[in-house]
């Protein structure tokens, strides 16, 4: 395994991986950030077309045949961001009715779509079996029996997959999910007592499981681990049912690193250890024909993604230099630290128009909101800033706009725009100043431009 305390330089590492720059500024997909910035103002965010297709190739290429995809709309739920995945042929994973909705209007076939989360309410799975989406995973035995009960009542009846919260040994990643008390999934040592009881159940059907054991993994070690696991109890699922299963899914987890001590998950250690692993099922009559999914979104649209501010003013405080954005937590909580960080650490960030600078000093880098906690980035190592210049945060196209408190102050929420062969394309509009009526994502818009930042 890597040692991750050799990376000493993870941001110039992304961007000579992922990006390009000029004279000292930020290119994404050949367009430079003060073009982009000044045509659509900031805060906002940007997607690379060309990253998320270079992250697709790789990963697609690097799984067996027997392996599918499906994208976790939960790390990005935007239309142009799904129906770039639908067109290379990736399913999507939900969790909430308007996840499914969402999938639905992007063009997601109902045959492609799984719906899994641990609160599933019975207007929601009635949604689900009127659309006739794929798989249902069940999270408990309480579930299964609402489920049957809205089947009997709809007279038809649910493919299922058993989500299972495995043992202990099956654990690792930045956020365990499993292997611990958890709302998610079926504790294993509970598995046979539910299953006695959902095979009994007339209107449905036990299709395949589901294990997500935990999020943000970068050691193939530790997926390669979880995913025998799954194969495992499959395979005991499929005994007890007395016929294979038509899909194990592995769920999510592949991580991107985010901090100087990360180093990036190996993808050709990974594709070699799964192809080794689903080889020796080759001869098993218990998978004749089944399917093996992952439910990547992170690692996916994650490096794709950047957020970018302006700085508005650069003060001194009894010591300390701030640089006051017009931009913060509230439009990506996860880089102040406020989205499950027990220890503040800084994102991958930059001033976007001095790449080539050398620094000057330690920064505290902060929003434009009245509260301590928005912070963007602490002590950290920067060109001297000015008012007018860019500042970025990597890493930003998972989790970012969608998981933050976007009404909080009522500033407008950010646009998203997506670079596309050298063109820029609006794929959300610029929120109303309210944030009670912040305008719906959609590539259906009547313009290019931006939308005015207030009414």
């Amino acid at each position: 395994m890597p040692n991750p305390q050799h990376n000493p330089e993870p941001l110039a590492s992304l961007i000579a991986r992922r990006f390009e720059s000029r004279d000292g500024q930020l290119l994404v997909g050949n367009v430079p950030i003060e073009e982009i910035a000044a045509r659509y103002g900031t805060p906002l965010y940007v997607y690379s077309h060309d990253v998320m297709q270079c992250v697709w190739e790789r990963l697609r290429n690097a799984l067996p045949a027997r392996c599918s995809v499906f994208y976790s709309i939960k790390a990005n739920p935007n239309r142009a961001i799904l129906q770039f995945f639908l067109e290379r042929g990736s399913g999507l994973e939900v969790a909430s009715g308007g996840e499914l909705q969402r999938a639905l209007q992007a063009g997601c076939p109902p045959q492609n779509i799984l719906f899994a989360g641990p609160g599933k309410t019975d207007d929601e799975l009635r949604f689900a079996l009127r659309v006739g989406i794929r798989e249902i995973h069940v999270e408990s035995l309480a579930e299964a029996e609402r489920l049957n009960s809205l089947c009997l009542a709809a007279g038809t009846t649910a493919d299922i997959a058993l989500r299972i919260n495995p043992a202990a040994e099956a654990q690792g990643g930045a956020m365990r999910m499993g292997g611990k008390p958890a709302p998610f999934g079926i504790d294993e040592e509970q598995l046979d007592g539910v299953l006695d009881r959902v095979v009994q159940m007339s209107h449905l059907q036990i299709v395949g499981i589901h294990l997500f054991s935990g999020t943000q993994i970068l050691q193939h070690e530790i997926l390669l681990t979880q995913h025998r696991k799954a194969i495992a109890l499959a395979k005991h699922v499929a005994q007890r049912v007395g016929r294979p299963l038509q899909t194990v899914d592995f769920g999510g987890g592949l991580g991107i690193p985010y901090f100087s001590h990360e180093s990036p998950l190996d993808i050709d250690a990974f594709s070699a250890g799964l192809n080794a692993l689903l080889g020796e099922l080759q001869r098993e009559p218990l998978f004749d024909g089944t399917e093996f999914i992952l439910e990547p979104g992170r690692f996916l649209v994650g490096e794709a993604g950047l957020y970018v501010a302006r700085v508005l003013e650069v003060k001194r405080s009894r010591g300390k230099t701030f640089v006051i954005l017009d931009g913060g937590m509230h439009h990506h909580l996860a880089a102040s630290g406020n989205l499950g960080q027990t220890i503040k650490r800084n994102y991958p960030v930059a001033l976007l128009n001095k790449l080539n600078d050398e620094p000057s000093g330690s920064f505290d880098v902060v929003g434009p909101l009245c509260t301590p906690l928005d912070l963007l980035a602490r002590k950290v190592s920067l060109p001297q800033p000015e008012p007018g210049d860019l500042f970025g945060v990597f890493q930003s196209g998972a989790y970012g706009r969608s998981a933050s408190p976007l009404g909080f102050l009522s500033h407008p929420a950010p646009p998203e725009v997506l670079i596309r062969d050298g063109q820029t394309e609006l794929i959300c509009r610029r929120g109303d100043v309210s944030g009670n009526t912040a305008t719906e994502c959609t590539q259906e818009l009547t313009t290019t431009e931006s939308q005015p930042r207030f009414n």
